[in-house]
């Protein structure tokens, strides 16, 4: 598994999970209520019950407080091993779909990545701390999927990082499309077909000379 990416780390006192968590709860609680361009530090802090001043200890600004608020939440995604890699994605895309549904995951995702849009390091840091964080479930998906049988080994160990890059944008890029783009259910059967589709790609691309 990837090492988390935390907040700004600074010498003196250790810093207090419980306050940590006070705090992106706070975050998401107010995001929700408020919207992305009301949100402000304060308002977080004073929900939180901390001073402004303990916030920008941790976080620089609005932007990196609101997508480590965001990452967390995908931080809960787990992959089991469920004794078949189709067994396995379906588990994990209906894992993933249950989040969006959740408000505070819909409401900061969708207000991040369209703040994104014109904050380049604000995208870099959606990057680094979800997408790269949640790469682990391919990772572990694949080699316990190549342990079983039903891949092949890697024959190009040059190309691993790329498929990986391309099975995450798929999966993830579907998902987010259907539960938050189209509104559209991510219910058992629709998860069956989409399992199947991806199971076809992986395994054309496996046969590749």
């Amino acid at each position: 598994m990837c090492s988390r990416t935390s907040p700004r780390s600074r010498t003196g006192r250790p810093r207090s999970v419980e306050t940590d968590t006070a705090i992106l709860e706070a975050c998401r609680a107010a995001l929700v209520e408020l919207g992305w361009s009301k949100l402000t530090i304060g308002d977080v802090a004073t929900r939180a019950g901390v001073a402004k001043t303990t916030l920008y200890r941790r976080w620089g600004n609005k932007n990196e407080l609101v997508v480590d608020a965001v990452a967390v939440l995908f931080d809960e995604l787990e992959l089991p091993d469920l004794g078949s890699l189709r067994a396995d994605i379906e588990h994990v895309v209906l894992q993933f779909a249950a989040l969006l549904q959740r408000p505070e995951t819909r409401t900061a995702l969708m207000a991040v990545v369209a703040e994104s849009t014109r904050d380049e390091p604000l995208r870099e840091r959606i990057r680094g701390s979800i997408v790269d964080r949640q790469k682990r479930l391919v990772l572990e998906g694949r080699r316990r999927a190549q342990e079983r049988g039903e891949l092949p080994a890697d024959r190009d160990p040059e190309t691993i990082d790329e498929t990986d890059d391309l099975i995450f944008d798929v999966v993830a890029g579907a998902v987010v499309h259907r539960a938050l783009v189209s509104a559209e259910p991510v219910d058992e059967a629709w998860v069956q077909r989409f399992t199947a589709l991806l199971l076809g790609g992986l395994g054309a691309a496996a046969a590749r000379p």
